[in-house]
C-alpha cells in the first residue's frame, strides 16, 4: 500500500481556489502536524490568508507542532501572534518564544492575555534543564471536598480550557497536590459515591527545580499519559505530558551523544560559529596536549621503526581497535551508571565483566592477525613464513593487551567522574580513544623492541 502524501495534498486544496468555508472544512480533515509541515511550501500571502480561514484556535494547535516558529511569528503582526500565542499550551508557547530573539519575545509576552502571560513568565522563570521548563498548565484540577457529581461537573467546565483530560489531579483547599483521579473511575462512579474513594493518593509527583538529567528515567518508568509537577511545599503547578517525556528523552539522548563527541551541549542547525567553537575547543585543547604525549612516545621508539619498517603498516590498526572496544566499554558503563542504586559489588562486576570480554575478543582477533597478516607479510612483504608469523603474532598479541586495558580505561574513567559527580558522558569518546592510543603504542612498539628487536634479532 502506498503512503499517502498528506502534505501534498494539503497544498492541492490551498491552491485549488475552493471557497473558504469548503476549503476550511477539508482541511479539517488533517492533522495539524501535516498542515505544520505544509507551511514551508506556501508564500508569506498564502499563509496569511489561510491563518484567517483556520481561526486562531487551530492556527495555534498548528504553531504547536513547528520544529522553528521563529519565521512565522515574525510574518504576523505582534497582535496576531500574541494572540496565537496565547492559544497555545503554556510550555509550546514558551518552545516558540524561545526560537524569537529577546526584543521579539518581550514584545509579545507584553501583548499576552493574563493567563497565558502569567504561565509563560512562570515557564520562562526556570533553568532550561529543569522540569519546570517543560511543564503544561492545560491539565484538570478538581478540590478534594467535592462530591462526584460536582467533580464531573468541574471536567466538564475545564474540558473547554484543557485537552489532557485523561487523568484529573486533586488538590486540597491550600491549593496542594492531594491525589489523582483517573476519568475512566470517574466517569463509572455512583453519584453517591465519596469522591475520596476515586483519589489515589500516593501518586508519583515531580519537583519543578528537579534537573532533567536526574529524573527524566524515573519519569519514563512510571509510563504514565501525564505526571503532576510540585513546588517545595506540594503546590500543584502543572503536569509533564508523555508527549513532553518523549521530546525530553530526544533532547537527552542528544546531548549524551553531543558529550561522547567532546561537546558540552547538542548543537543547533543555526547556532553561531563563536557557540560552536566555545562547546568545542576546552576538549580540543585537552586532546590536543594528550595527543602530544602520544606523538613523544611514539618518537621515543623512533629506533624501532629504523630497524624495523614494516611495524609502522600495522600501528594504526592496533590503535583503532583499542579505542573501538574502550568506546564501546564506556557506552555500556555509561548506560548502567543510570541506576542510582548500583552498588560497589556491581561496579566492579562490570569491571570484571568488561575486561574479560575485551580479553576474548582480542583472544579472537589475535589469532585472525596471526593467520591472515602472516600469510600477507609472506606473500606481499616477501618475508620468510618464521618472521612474517614473527610480526603478526606481535601484532595479535598487541591486540590483546591494548583491548584488555582499553575495556578497563573506558569501563573505569565514567567510574570515577560519576564518583566525583561529574556527567560520566564527559569522559567522552574522544578522550577514551586519546588515553587508549598512548597505551596501544606503549604496548605494541615495546613488544615490538623487545621481542621482535631484541630477542629474535630481526631487521
Amino acid at each position: 500500500m502506498q503512503k499517502k502524501n498528506y502534505v501534498q495534498e494539503i497544498l492541492d486544496i490551498i491552491h485549488s481556489g475552493l471557497p473558504e468555508a469548503e476549503m476550511a472544512e477539508r482541511l479539517s480533515d488533517y492533522h495539524e502536524n501535516d498542515i505544520a509541515d505544509a507551511l514551508a511550501g506556501l508564500t508569506a500571502a498564502e499563509r496569511q490568508k489561510l491563518y484567517a480561514i483556520l481561526g486562531v484556535d487551530q492556527v495555534a494547535e498548528i504553531f504547536s507542532y513547528l520544529d522553528d516558529a521563529e519565521p512565522y511569528l515574525k510574518e504576523l503582526p505582534s497582535e496576531k501572534a500574541a494572540s496565537v500565542v496565547s492559544h497555545m499550551d503554556s510550555d509550546d508557547a514558551v518552545d516558540a518564544l524561545d526560537d524569537l530573539e529577546e526584543e521579539d519575545k518581550a514584545k509579545i509576552v507584553h501583548q499576552l492575555d493574563k493567563d497565558a502571560a502569567d504561565d509563560v513568565k512562570m515557564l520562562l522563570s526556570y533553568p532550561d534543564d529543569e522540569i519546570g521548563s517543560c511543564m503544561t498548565t492545560n491539565y484538570i484540577c478538581i478540590r478534594s471536598d467535592m462530591s462526584v457529581r460536582q467533580a464531573m461537573s468541574e471536567l466538564v467546565k475545564q474540558a473547554g480550557e484543557n485537552d489532557n483530560i485523561s487523568t484529573l489531579y486533586v488538590v486540597d483547599e491550600n491549593e496542594h497536590f492531594y491525589g489523582a483521579i483517573d476519568l475512566k473511575d470517574l466517569i463509572i462512579a455512583r453519584a453517591d459515591e465519596p469522591l475520596e474513594k476515586l483519589i489515589v493518593r500516593s501518586y508519583p509527583t515531580i519537583t519543578d527545580h528537579e534537573k532533567i538529567s536526574d529524573c527524566i528515567d524515573r519519569i519514563v518508568d512510571y509510563a504514565e499519559r501525564s505526571l503532576p509537577v510540585v513546588d517545595e511545599n506540594g503546590r500543584l503547578l502543572g503536569i509533564i505530558t508523555s508527549a513532553d517525556v518523549v521530546e525530553l528523552v530526544d533532547d537527552e539522548m542528544g546531548d549524551d551523544y553531543a558529550k561522547l563527541g567532546g561537546l558540552t551541549s547538542e548543537e543547533d542547525l543555526n547556532e553561531g560559529v563563536f557557540q560552536s567553537v566555545k562547546k568545542r575547543l576546552p576538549w580540543l585543547i585537552a586532546l590536543l596536549f594528550l595527543g602530544m604525549l602520544v606523538s613523544s612516545v611514539v618518537g621515543a621508539f623512533e629506533s624501532v621503526v629504523a630497524v624495523l619498517p614494516i611495524v609502522i603498516c600495522f600501528q594504526s590498526m592496533v590503535l583503532d581497535m583499542a579505542g573501538n572496544v574502550g568506546t564501546q566499554s564506556l557506552a555500556v558503563t555509561i548506560r548502567v551508571l543510570v541506576d542510582e542504586n548500583l552498588t560497589t559489588a556491581k561496579k566492579l562486576h562490570l569491571l570484571w565483566k568488561e575486561m574479560r570480554v575485551g580479553l576474548v575478543n582480542g583472544a579472537l582477533l589475535a589469532v585472525m592477525a596471526l593467520g591472515f597478516l602472516g600469510c600477507y607479510i609472506h606473500f606481499f612483504k616477501a618475508y620468510a613464513w618464521g618472521q612474517a608469523f614473527l610480526l603478526s603474532g606481535c601484532v595479535g598479541v598487541s591486540l590483546v593487551v591494548a583491548m584488555v586495558i582499553s575495556s578497563l580505561v573506558g569501563t573505569i574513567i565514567p567510574m570515577l567522574f560519576h564518583k566525583i559527580h561529574i556527567d560520566p558522558a564527559v569522559a567522552s569518546g574522544p578522550l577514551i580513544t586519546t588515553i587508549n592510543d598512548l597505551v596501544a603504542v606503549v604496548v605494541y612498539y615495546g613488544l615490538a623492541m623487545v621481542v621482535l628487536i631484541d630477542l629474535f634479532h630481526l631487521g
